[in-house]
């Protein structure tokens, strides 16, 4: 029994011990961009800066908060998140509904389509013409339409409905709730678990997603975050002025380009502590069914 406890206690110790060398090492990039935007632009360039400031300053964020075309870019990422995740669950929750239910004709079939879909796709130049086509190219459409569904999430929402008792609709049934009532004012507060789950899947692939805007959008005005942030580091492109009339630098190029990264970053941080109660539940999402 001793021997047991022993055993147990250092594979409970070697877990920890592995556990926070992981978190470690996924902390440490985040901790280096964090200190970079904090430190002046010598400590930068001289490769002084690891995971703390060195001469703290803030000159980086003063310059970012003063462009416009930040402003432009993270407005319209807000609103890609908002429109773009309200689109897919609705979608998603109004697709997941009936293939979830054993009764549908062609259930099947439209299963296999779904998944097909998650094997094969049409490619990159007849999305772009179909696109072009239904005269969707420099709009937020082109943003959010093509993306309205996830074949995955879709498969995880159904099979999340499919773990709710039969019993309850029935006895909705009974009480004559048709099939919007029973969707919306039983399965979805059932299913709030799966739902905060998808949702903030949902808003991270709109967050960080650039690809589209940058094949679809050739307004400067319709650039989301990412497109600002990858336009300054892959293309060095900015309006921001580094220097000030005697022509020394105010912040390293380096510095500027972390503390839009910093900026890029946080609106995810500070939505998840909002949703974390959900994925006790939510990590198990899909894995039950009847």
């Amino acid at each position: 029994m001793r021997q047991r406890t022993l055993s147990f206690a250092f594979g409970s110790a070697a877990n920890h011990l592995l556990l926070a060398l992981f978190g470690m090492v996924t902390l440490f990039p985040f901790l280096h961009v964090l200190a970079q935007s904090l430190s002046s632009q010598t400590a930068v360039v001289s490769n002084q800066v690891t995971i703390f400031p060195v001469d703290f300053q803030i000159e980086a964020y003063k310059l970012l908060l003063r462009d416009q075309a930040f402003y432009q870019s993270f407005g319209i990422s807000i609103v890609r998140v908002v429109a773009g995740v309200a689109i897919n669950m609705a979608v998603t929750s109004l697709m997941a509904y009936p293939l979830s239910r054993k009764d549908l004709k062609g259930r099947s079939l439209i299963m296999n389509m779904v998944i097909f879909t998650m094997l094969f796709q049409g490619g990159l130049i007849p999305s772009f013409l179909l696109l072009k086509e239904l005269h969707m190219l420099d709009t937020l459409w082109a943003l959010l339409l093509p993306s309205a569904v996830s074949a995955f999430n879709l498969i995880l929402l159904k099979n999340f409905f499919q773990s709710i008792p039969v019993s309850l609709e029935e006895s909705a049934k009974m009480d004559g709730a048709g099939h919007d009532t029973i969707l919306w004012r039983i399965y979805m507060p059932l299913s709030m678990p799966a739902v905060a789950t998808l949702t903030l899947f949902y808003a991270v692939m709109h967050w960080n997603t650039y690809f589209d805007a940058v094949m679809y959008i050739s307004n400067p005005e319709l650039n989301p975050l990412q497109v600002y942030l990858r336009n300054m580091i892959v293309l060095n492109d900015s309006n921001i002025e580094l220097t000030n009339n005697t022509g020394l630098f105010l912040v390293s190029p380096e510095t500027l380009k972390a503390a839009t990264i910093m900026a890029s970053v946080i609106p995810m941080i500070l939505i998840y502590p909002f949703i974390q109660k959900y994925f006790a539940k939510g990590v198990m999402l899909g894995s039950l069914k009847e």
